[in-house]
């Protein structure tokens, strides 16, 4: 999928603009409200975006000063994410939303000026910068989700969505190279009903394997938003079923995602 750079951070801020719309009337008790993120309440979502915002800026304006704190940051174990929120946790709503604004926009400004391939270090591979503000967007996007499942709000879909799909996508090898699984080599086709009416789709058209259905549902799968039985994905083929049960756009050690029924829907019985 090409990518211009200006395009896709013009899709980071909107998407960062609806998480904002979200919180903006939350007081301090309401930032504090527990999401389907076990242990995690909406303070700690956001302040999650925010300190890795700060960490992606700096992989790209001072590598080797990310190396040394990414290095101390892995030592502390993989549960650093938790203890990232942990430390963050006494902050006020205003502070937390004014951060989250601020380390946003110094990314955008930064990475405006970076070609789409440069290439920066991150937790874990390397990545170009296009991939660096694509993973921005889907981590927005997905722990926006969480955000909006807390408040009991159906956020709108939109095309945006294609820079999620495609990172899933994308990811679907190292979903399996995460958990020490070899890696398959029958190729999985993906046909996804976009929120315009679109049809997106990768891989090969004759492939046995495959993955249909709403584009909104497969994001919400990738980012173990909402478990693979809880969509209305159709998955055909035993590896298109394997990578399904462990798919994670994301990086960090291997997650379970949601159970089934775990998420209920906005204004239906918890």
């Amino acid at each position: 999928m090409a990518v211009r750079m200006d395009e896709l951070l013009a899709d980071l801020e909107a998407e960062t603009a609806v998480v904002l719309d979200l919180v903006a009337d939350l007081d301090d008790a309401g930032i504090a409200t527990p999401t389907t993120a076990e242990g995690w309440t909406i303070r700690d979502q956001l302040t999650h975006l925010a300190y890795f915002d700060e960490t992606a800026t700096l992989a790209a304006v001072d590598p080797e000063r990310f190396r040394r704190e990414a290095a101390g940051l892995a030592a502390r174990g993989d549960d650093f994410p938790d203890q990232v929120a942990a430390e963050h946790a006494h902050l006020p709503a205003a502070a937390v939303r004014g951060w989250l604004a601020r380390t946003r926009a110094e990314f955008v400004a930064v990475f405006g000026g970076l070609d789409p391939s440069t290439r920066l270090p991150w937790y874990g591979p390397d990545m170009s910068a296009a991939s660096s503000a694509t993973a921005r967007l889907m981590e927005t996007w997905a722990h926006g989700q969480d955000v909006a499942d807390a408040l009991g709000v159906t956020r709108e879909p939109t095309d945006r969505l294609r820079h999620i799909a495609h990172l899933g996508v994308r990811t679907a090898g190292f979903a399996f190279a995460l958990r020490g699984l070899p890696v398959p080599d029958a190729p999985v086709r993906v046909e996804l009903d976009a929120p315009s009416g679109e049809r997106w789709a990768w891989g090969p058209e004759d492939a046995a394997d495959r993955v249909t259905g709403p584009a909104l549902d497969f994001c919400l799968a990738v980012t173990q938003r909402r478990h693979r039985d809880d969509t209305a994905l159709q998955v055909s083929g035993p590896t298109a079923s394997a990578w399904m049960a462990i798919a994670q756009a994301f990086a960090g050690a291997p997650a379970d995602g949601r159970a089934p029924g775990a998420v209920p829907t906005p204004g239906s019985p918890s």
